[in-house]
């Protein structure tokens, strides 16, 4: 017995003497290190750099990679950059959270601000790019690049702002585009209606529900066929979003507290109810492709991006149907619905391009003078023209070139209407668009925000019903699936940041505490057996 109260003891003491280690360790800072930006890039050597990209499938884009690489390593003989070619951005931030752990993230990566957020809860994984692109001579417009670099102030600031992450620019802007309500001109004034300057919610909403009539024969009055989905909203992710960023309403602080279960979110799915009970209202996850209904006569709202422009309308060059059951009809391109016609709200996405950290400084230099050379006039204005993509300098899209473009709508394939209708929309209205806050967990939030209008859709269309407990249900399950409730906010996460990894002298405090209790609990029992033996 004695023997276990010394021992005891010794832990006890040993437990005070390392606390002033344990508390100077616990508050040792991690911080995010900064990029010291070479002197001088060494032309002497030769860099390998990888560069993932995604181009869905579309072979000009593909071709414009191949050109951008080609004519970038003309330049720079020693730069040899590797492409691998995704069809989505999923993939890409599915493999790249992979290699993070083994340490073989690319060089270069085309990706989303939401994404970027996980990658950099790393230790250094992606490279804060501020000094970078400010330097003097390898930045943004620098003295020492041997192309045509835009200038700081020639990338449009809302674009550049949306790659700024707790102040931070961890990527520059690639290419952009929002979302556009591709329309039947026809089939609304078929029903009576005249489209007004801006499309309104409840303008959609009533011409939807119009154009759900019969004849005797079970076909839709507005088109003589069986299949008719007035409204269909391709990413409902950006719907929820967008309504909820229009009614001013909840969706997450900039810091990560989520505030998406709210009234006005159970008033939107309310009014998504409503409508998918009448089959006015559905999406692509449940019905499919709008364009595909659009260009067929069975659609009058299709909903999608402005990069997808080429697939909507009667001469689309892109088409997924028989060409056979395309129907003729007047295309319209209008920014999506709005609640405050006077006060526009309009999401705006695209892809960004980052730069990954690596051990050698002039890896990351090279690595960096490529992504740059990625928003040069020649990439983005040749990229832009592909789909309803603008470019994201004012340099770009200030060019003759570009200009010429624009002013050759319907010229040819090359200069569809719709497409260039669609990319007009954007840079007319950039002053109304808008990004969701940020941080490690935002995409789940992008997700869980579809997931609400998916799912309310589906039951309903189940023929479930829309009352507070479903919508109850509804909350408990989309919070569970997406782990909303184990995000954490930025001050959170500052504050495990700034604790940094345990150190090993607090795995042996800790592990050091629990034998003491263990000792002086078997050392309680030991005494009470012995008293009860007496």
């Amino acid at each position: 017995m004695k023997i276990m109260r010394k021992l005891a003891s010794v832990f006890l003491v040993a437990v005070i003497a390392m606390y002033p280690l344990v508390t100077a360790g616990c508050h040792k800072a991690r911080t995010i290190t900064a990029f010291d930006v070479p002197s001088e890039f060494d032309m002497s050597r030769e860099y390998e750099i990888t560069f993932w990209a995604k181009n869905d499938t579309n072979v000009y884009q593909t071709a414009i990679y191949n050109q951008a690489i080609k004519d970038f390593e003309a330049l720079y003989p020693n730069i040899h950059v590797n492409m691998k070619l995704y069809s989505n951005y999923i993939n890409i931030y599915n493999d790249v959270i992979t290699n993070i752990a083994t340490n073989t993230t690319p060089n270069v990566c085309i990706t989303y601000p939401d994404h970027i957020a996980t990658y950099k809860t790393g230790e250094n994984v992606v490279v804060p790019l501020d000094d970078l692109i400010n330097d003097k001579q390898y930045g943004l417009g620098g003295s020492e690049l041997l192309f045509d670099s835009p200038t700081v102030d020639e990338v449009i600031p809302q674009f550049m702002d949306e790659c700024s992450i707790g102040g931070i620019h961890y990527a520059i802007p690639y290419m952009r585009s929002t979302e556009a309500c591709y329309v039947n001109k026809d089939f609304v004034e078929k029903l009576g209606y005249t489209l007004p300057e801006v499309l309104t919610w409840d303008f959609i909403w009533e011409v939807s529900d119009a154009a759900m009539k019969k004849d005797g024969d079970g076909n839709y009055e507005i088109n003589g066929q069986k299949t008719m989905i007035p409204f269909i909203y391709k990413s409902t992710d950006n719907m929820m979003i967008t309504m909820l960023r229009q009614l001013d309403a909840g969706y997450s602080t900039p810091d990560g507290e989520i505030n998406i279960f709210n009234d006005s979110t159970t008033d939107i799915l309310d009014t998504v109810a409503k409508h998918a009970g009448t089959g006015s209202f559905s999406t692509f996850a449940i019905s499919g492709y709008p364009a595909n209904f659009l260009n067929a006569g069975q659609c009058i709202f299709a909903v999608d991006s402005t990069a997808g422009a080429t697939w909507m309308g009667t001469g689309a060059p892109n088409v997924d149907i028989d060409k056979s059951k395309i129907v003729d009809f007047d295309t319209v391109v209008y920014p999506v619905p709005q609640y405050d016609t006077e006060n526009m709200q309009m999401i705006s996405q695209g892809p960004s391009v980052c730069v990954f950290n690596k051990e050698d400084p002039q890896e990351v230099l090279a690595s960096w003078i490529f992504a740059q050379y990625l928003i040069t006039n020649p990439v983005q204005i040749a990229y832009a023209q592909t789909e309803g993509y603008v470019p994201v300098t004012s340099k770009a899209q200030n060019d003759p070139a570009y200009v010429e473009y624009l002013n050759n709508s319907g010229k040819d394939a090359d200069h569809y209407d719709v497409k260039i209708a669609a990319s007009k929309l954007l840079l007319e209205n950039v002053q109304y668009t808008f990004t969701t806050p940020v941080f490690n967990g935002s995409t789940s939030l992008r997700e869980a925000a579809g997931a609400l209008i998916e799912n309310t859709t589906k039951s309903i269309r189940r023929h479930g019903t829309f009352d507070d407990e479903f919508v109850k249900q509804l909350y408990d399950d989309v919070n569970a699936q997406y782990r909303l409730d184990q995000i954490e906010t930025e001050d959170s996460a500052r504050t495990v940041a700034a604790l940094g990894p345990m150190p090993k002298t607090s795995v042996i405090l800790l592990t050091s505490l629990g034998v003491c209790w263990l000792l002086i609990g078997a050392f309680v029992v030991y005494s009470k057996v012995k008293g009860k033996n007496r």
